[in-house]
């Protein structure tokens, strides 16, 4: 049963994310806006679903959203790619802005949710 809710997750999850991909595709701007708001996404949902320690029960709900949605919304084949692309471009400015922003974000996301949402109980 598991393997079908992993399944049906990452199912939406990565129609998600090619949806906003094509949305941000249409701006013609050359930072891949794209897969950073789809893996901060992916982020702030698992945060949520971290802390409210569905994950410590391995609920149904841990299996279709954390690891179906939120593996098929995120991507890091994707962010690699594009930072290799924009570095190989020479829009090396831009490639180093992804990585930092990608990795920053996510971390913020855990962080605000565990702080705003949980009362920072989780992180020490």
């Amino acid at each position: 049963m598991n393997y079908l809710l992993v399944f049906i997750g990452g199912g939406i999850g990565s129609v998600l994310r090619y949806i906003i991909s094509l949305w941000w595709a249409k701006s013609n701007v050359v930072f891949p806006f794209g897969t950073l708001v789809a893996n901060s996404f992916a982020a702030i949902v698992l945060a949520f679903l971290y802390f409210s320690a569905i994950e410590a029960n391995h609920s149904s709900l841990w299996f279709l959203l954390a690891i179906g949605f939120c593996g098929g919304l995120s991507t890091f084949s994707t962010f690699s790619l594009e930072t290799f692309q924009l570095m190989k471009s020479g829009e090396q400015l831009y490639a180093w802005l992804n990585i930092l922003l990608s990795v920053a974000l996510s971390l913020l996301m855990l962080y605000v949710i565990s702080k705003f949402f949980f009362n920072g109980n989780q992180i020490a």
